[in-house]
């Protein structure tokens, strides 16, 4: 096969239909390899990007792989004839053994393997065991995807919170009310599977090549339910509504945990599960399990992570800054940015987590807290453009000694921005002029605030350390000359965005265990070893390789 790099399309060529696209690819893929175009048997596109630097003349950029119909030895062919007309930049052979889920063990313990969380690190995790012939067992303290859509709905409709069940908790983890965006930058053999995965179980096909792949919060719920039905198929139990609510250590080593069920009709179950593995995927928001963690004596450091607000500009605006005049192209969609602003201070502001044509939601978890998220639908197609807009926390900017300082200051300030907004999970808004001006804002300019529960207008400097306030508005007028109007007077802040990030990290080894507790194999975002959708199921994956290794 041979792939071809540095294909470019002019935007003004296309009409917005991939029948069009992939006919212009088979006529710039044939004069690459100066060939005639029949003589392509299968073309596929690898990596889709946009070059928007000239923004009156926007061009698409692919990475293609290409078979010719005479097989490798026609494909050497094209290649060293391409050599001896020195033009083969851009094009070469490529033989790659595909990356697969770990193969069966033959002598599977009796014992199950517990995987706690079914996030995607969880979820990958649980599948690579499950198909290695484990028969895991998957537990969710949240609500398969259905019922937890109708929980977050009843939450931003009424305001009841459920603890257990929520943005935060529930089948597919916090990624799944956050677009699915399924970008990273790590590097890892590891993704192409994760993404194939991801379309064989209903995700759009072009996140295989587009650059900033996305699914999208109402399409991903289907796709977690179709990879927990896979899991199920493979030999796998999957528990919803059930958390580990302890975690026995002797010598060592796990021994057991202790599950704690809620069914249907509010009963509550406690049942002890004996076992030498447990896969600790819990994600971020687990304040609880990491408080347990600490009381069996687990390894645990404390990390940086960030906080801020969500910050929301008119999508219209973000697409003329960033496409032109080829805003609104078919071919384009919402435009996306990422910013980050390294200031003299020493200190550093960045956006993340942004979502085109999209909306802040209402991400708490705890009862008296606020904290926001932001969410796209697949369509992208919501008014407004909406972003984290962070600054870090590092170890040292946290008092005393304890490993759970950062939690503790996650919750002061979720616990400010409830009492700034009224109550209710109403949250606390400002303008950005009025920000940057140091004053109270009293209602809404241009663009009007997505946040489900509502807004209280005011400030939001009560509701963050002075250090991410101070950082926050210095950055911003500097990002705004990078990206035209972001420090618009009218755009809004909403607060307080918390749980970018674990602020902790529950110590592993090389081996992939717990480095104070044998058998205890931390994973993903929550464990503080992944940033996102991708890198926490590429963790789920390699961690359950290595667990399918020890196991022998």
């Amino acid at each position: 096969m041979l792939e071809l790099s540095g294909i470019r399309i002019r935007l003004r060529q296309l009409d917005g239909t991939d029948g069009c696209e992939l006919g212009m690819l088979r006529r710039a893929a044939a004069k690459k390899l100066r060939a005639p175009a029949r003589e392509l048997a299968s073309l596929e596109r690898r990596r889709r990007s946009i070059d928007a630097r000239k923004k009156n003349d926007i061009v698409l950029t692919f990475t293609l792989r290409v078979r010719l119909k005479g097989g490798e030895d026609a494909e050497r062919e094209a290649l060293a004839r391409l050599a001896a007309a020195h033009a083969e930049k851009g094009v070469k052979l490529v033989d790659e053994p595909p990356f697969g889920f770990p193969g069966p063990v033959r002598n599977a313990p009796e014992q199950r393997v517990v995987v706690v969380g079914a996030g995607c690190g969880g979820l990958f995790c649980a599948l690579s065991l499950a198909r290695a012939g484990l028969a895991p067992l998957l537990v969710e303290r949240g609500d398969d995807a259905t019922r937890r859509g109708k929980v977050v709905a009843e939450h931003n409709a009424t305001g009841v919170l459920d603890p257990e069940s929520n943005i935060q908790f529930g089948v597919g983890g916090a990624g799944t009310f956050s677009d699915g965006k399924l970008q990273t930058g790590t590097k890892s053999p590891a993704h192409r599977l994760i993404l194939q995965t991801f379309v064989d179980a209903g995700a759009q096909p072009q996140i295989l090549w587009d650059a900033k792949p996305h699914v999208g919060s109402d399409v991903l719920p289907g796709v977690v339910t179709s990879i927990l039905r896979r899991i199920e198929d493979a030999g796998g139990e999957v528990r919803t509504r059930c958390r580990m609510s302890d975690l026995e250590v002797a010598g060592g080593a796990v021994r057991s945990v202790t599950l704690t069920s809620r069914g249907a009709d509010g009963a509550v179950r406690e049942e002890r599960v004996e076992t030498s593995a447990v896969v600790l995927a819990c994600g971020h928001s687990a304040r609880d399990v990491f408080e347990l963690l600490r009381e069996r004596g687990v390894a645990m450091e404390r990390k940086t992570f960030a906080m801020g607000v969500r910050i929301e500009h008119l999508q219209a605006n973000i697409d003329r800054a960033l496409y032109g005049p080829a805003a609104g192209s078919p071919a384009l969609g919402a435009a996306p940015y990422k910013l980050s602003e390294h200031l003299p201070s020493g200190r550093s502001a960045f956006s993340f987590c942004m979502c085109p044509g999209g909306y802040v939601v209402s991400a708490a978890s705890e009862p008296g807290g606020v904290v926001t998220n932001g969410m796209s639908l697949s369509d992208r197609a919501g008014a407004n453009a909406n972003s984290g807009l962070l600054a870090n926390v590092f170890p040292d900017d946290l008092p005393g000694d304890d490993v759970l300082a950062g939690v503790a200051l996650q919750r002061e300030c979720e616990r400010a921005a409830f009492a700034a907004g009224g109550g209710a999970y109403v949250a606390p808004a400002q303008l950005v002029g009025d920000f940057l001006r140091g004053q109270a804002s009293s209602g809404a300019g241009g663009v009007a605030p997505t946040y489900p529960r509502g807004v209280a207008w005011g400030s939001i400097d009560g509701c963050l350390p002075p250090y991410i306030v101070e950082t926050l508005r210095a950055a911003i007028p500097r990002m705004g000359r990078h990206l035209r109007g972001f420090d618009a007077d009218d755009a809004v802040l909403t607060g307080v965005e918390t749980r970018s990030s674990s602020p902790v990290r529950v110590t592993r080894g090389e081996d992939g265990q717990s480095v104070s507790t044998r058998g205890l194999w931390p994973v993903g975002e929550g464990a503080g070893y992944a940033g996102g959708i991708m890198s926490a199921a590429t963790d789920g994956i390699l961690a359950a390789a290595k667990l399918v290794e020890a196991l022998g």
